[in-house]
């Protein structure tokens, strides 16, 4: 594998980022700025234009795209090659949204009648829930959803549904436990009835711990409250790949909804992993969902570089971390609803380019993914955007917001609007004030803005499938897997042995810390 720093594009964006960009100044020699640097799709639109980068900035960062294959690796990830190499593994997550009528074959399976059968099995079970068909094991009709799971079967599934909750059904309500911490299950059970409960497990291997652990204590809950194992049929489903495991658990093989291997657990809120999500907003939404997501990722595979808003959000993503020299960036969403947007695209980007060896197993030579960090505006504005402005360093930053809102009034949408902007006008101008040193803003800090007409399925579905082709982007170049997560491996492999440790209140062979941790914890928890 070429090493990236050699490339004659990555050599001329060192030498191009030597040369001082000024926004106010660039908006002043060109009045089409924004124009040309902003592109949007129907619902979703992108504004680059106050990015500390130039014409020839793009131009120089689409020609380091091409020397390092983007497009072929793209083609390549559509296709259904075994992109990620580690695990010998297709990624195939943009064939969950794919149009049905299109074949895609894979090992000789379309896959395409998989996923639409599987759509079509979901579609029904929901209709049932939602219609009070299917009812708890006394006769009730089901009121609460618990989806347990942890990772991408809980933060993406969880986002969702939160971002649509005004499209949820009166009478049902969505409820997540990813944490193994006991409070997380406990006090979400306090408040349920084990008759009107439905648990969705999610787990790919039915074998995570933490998901496994919560699911057989929620599977006690219902037992002893019924006195009888029976029940567990008709107030637990599974989304899973292992049926034996499914099975042995008590839940019928008719409710458990698979997905496959080449599905992600951080892209898989678009398979059965979004059960919970197409409960709570109905199918007709859910497909809406999905079709966001693929004019996203039909812009992101026909569209020329210099006009394809994926990768270039992944550029100039990249511009700044590998040759500015910014470690981190903020993602600000304007809407309530959004709250769980940052922590999903922390694992959706951390977990999937926060490597250090290349796809070949040499050490990477430039850095990789980014520190990112995000919380609701305005709440945001009252807590690090002090940092944001006046702090040392300058970290680029993403906000977010809906045009128009299905909640509140208008004077409410006017002044978040007002205050969305004036974040993006004051971090780029500043403002300067020689009597009060205090009051100096240095500006010229860079950010992108996103609107969307409206937050509903579809635009969610675009925003989302945007910064997964980011993130794909990023790492095509950096010649990385992003499709794997070794890195959360060791600690779970310790985790086994220290828990029997734990139990026994007998250390074996480990550091001074851990030694000195397990005694305290010995000493203090019985």
């Amino acid at each position: 594998m070429t090493d990236v720093t050699k490339l004659k594009s990555w050599q001329a964006l060192e030498s191009h980022a030597r040369q001082k960009k000024v926004l106010t100044q660039l908006f002043a020699s060109d009045p089409a700025r924004f124009r040309k640097l902003s592109f949007a799709l129907p619902g979703l639109l992108v504004d680059f234009s106050k990015n500390l980068v130039t014409e020839e900035t793009i131009s120089l960062l689409v020609k380091l795209a091409e020397e390092a294959n983007l497009e072929k690796a793209r083609d390549a990830m559509f296709r259904g090659d075994k992109i990620n190499t580690t695990e010998g593994r297709a990624v195939l997550h943009t064939a969950l949204r794919a149009d049905p009528e299109k074949p895609l074959t894979l090992d000789g399976q379309n896959v395409a009648e998989d996923v639409e059968s599987v759509l079509q099995r979901m579609a029904s079970f929901t209709s049932e829930v939602r219609d009070g068909v299917w009812r708890g094991y006394n006769g009730k009709e089901i009121t609460d959803i618990v989806n347990i799971g942890i990772g991408g079967s809980s933060l993406g599934p969880r986002l969702v549904t939160e971002a649509l909750a005004g499209y949820y059904p009166l009478r049902l309500q969505a409820h997540f436990v990813a944490n193994v911490e006991a409070s997380d299950l406990a006090l979400k059970l306090k408040g349920l009835s084990p008759e009107t409960t439905l648990f969705i497990v999610a787990s790919k291997t039915f074998t995570t711990a933490e998901t496994m652990q919560n699911a057989n204590i929620a599977r006690s809950w219902i037992v002893n409250h019924y006195k009888d194992e029976q029940a567990i049929a008709r107030h637990f489903v599974a989304a899973s790949t292992n049926l034996e495991a499914v099975k042995k658990f008590g839940i019928a093989p008719a409710n458990m909804f698979p997905f496959w291997d080449w599905v992600g657990g951080r892209y898989s809120v678009w398979s059965s992993i979004g059960l919970t999500v197409m409960l709570m907003v109905g199918e007709e939404n859910f497909m809406e969902f999905l079709a966001g997501a693929r004019d996203m990722d039909e812009h992101f595979r026909s569209a020329p570089l210099k006009q394809n808003i994926p990768a270039l959000m992944g550029l100039i993503g990249l511009w700044y971390r590998n040759f500015m020299q910014l470690p981190a960036y903020a993602v600000i969403p304007y809407h309530a609803c959004l709250g769980r947007l940052p922590a999903f695209l922390q694992q959706l980007d951390m977990e999937s380019n926060g490597k250090s060896v290349t796809r070949d197993g040499e050490p990477v030579t430039a850095p990789t993914g980014p520190i990112i960090f995000g919380e609701p505006g305005t709440d945001a504005q009252h807590s690090f955007f002090q940092w944001l402005h006046q702090g040392t360093d300058v970290v680029p930053v993403d906000f977010i917001a809906a045009v128009k809102t299905r909640f509140g009034n208008k004077d409410q949408q006017t002044m978040l609007l007002a205050n969305f902007l004036a974040q993006t006008e004051a971090l780029m101008a500043g403002r300067e004030n020689k009597a009060e040193p205090y009051r100096n803003f240095a500006g010229n800090r860079p950010s992108t803005t996103i609107l969307m007409d409206e937050l509903d399925p579809r635009t969610l579905g675009m925003l989302i499938a945007l910064y997964e082709h980011r993130v794909f982007t990023q790492g095509v170049i950096w010649g990385i897997d992003s499709f794997d997560q070794w890195g959360v491996e060791l600690g779970k492999v310790l985790a086994k042995a220290l828990e029997a440790e734990i139990k026994s209140g007998k250390p074996s062979a480990h550091d001074g810390s851990t030694v000195g941790l397990l005694e305290y914890i010995a000493a203090h928890n019985r």
